[in-house]
């Protein structure tokens, strides 16, 4: 079973009280574009991520609300900035660095919440049981790009009926995979 490779550029999720803060006491997300991911949206809002050696302006929220702030970044993004931080799954935070978050408001220091995202794929019930796949397991995953064909190993999966079948790789993986339109992959299991 083929499923779709989409290119998670950076971004951040934030709390609550954190989007107060960084655009106003009535702030609310307002969604710019619907994600492929149920309930996930792209948000209008931007914030700049201040790391030790510069910023990235413009980065998007992704919305909803989250239960702690988080930036995700590929690692030429965070190198560029001088963060040296973990390549984690997201909402696994403990541990990593932090960085500064300014919005037109005001502004959040983090003492921990940028990752670079781990790849992973997303699978609802239904297609974990047709590829037989287990919630956290760990696999390999065949891109079938033009000029790049590219097998990524130590993939994640993450099972629910919150999910659509999606992977998502950060712009390097994609970059380096000649991600560039509708790419699709299939799971190779080692």
């Amino acid at each position: 079973m083929d499923f779709i490779i989409e290119t998670s550029a950076r971004h951040a999720h934030v709390t609550k009280e954190d989007l107060k803060i960084l655009f106003g006491e009535d702030a609310k997300l307002t969604v710019l574009k619907e994600l492929s991911q149920p309930g996930q949206f792209a948000s209008n809002q931007r914030i700049s991520v201040v790391g030790p050696k510069g910023t990235l302006n413009n980065v998007m929220i992704i919305g909803p609300e989250r239960s702690a702030t988080q930036v995700e970044l590929s690692a030429t993004d965070a190198r560029n900035i001088g963060i040296q931080t973990a390549i984690r799954e997201s909402g696994d935070l403990d541990g990593t660095a932090g960085c500064k978050i300014v919005g037109p408001c005001g502004e959040v220091e983090l003492n921990q919440g940028v990752i670079i995202a781990k790849r992973h794929i997303h699978v609802t019930i239904a297609d974990s049981e047709k590829l037989n796949l287990k919630n956290e397991e760990i696999v390999w995953v065949k891109l079938n790009t033009s000029d790049r064909s590219t097998i990524f190993g130590d993939v994640v999966v993450r099972v629910s009926d919150d999910f659509a079948t999606a992977m998502h790789v950060d712009t390097d993986e994609a970059n380096a995979a000649g991600c560039f339109g509708e790419v699709k992959g299939h799971i190779i299991k080692f």
